[in-house]
């Protein structure tokens, strides 16, 4: 049992270190999905 938890606990943590060593696309290497989009705004005066 005790081998069984510490192979899930090694899995875990190789998941969550692989996880936040992907790279995202909203940090600042080329933009991505995060690049900012023009709205169109209705003026009236």
């Amino acid at each position: 049992m005790l081998e069984l938890t510490l192979l899930g606990s090694i899995a875990l943590l190789l998941g969550l270190a692989l996880w936040f060593t992907v790279d995202s696309d909203d940090d600042d290497s080329n933009g991505g999905i995060m690049q900012p989009i023009p709205i169109p705004v209705r003026r009236s005066y």
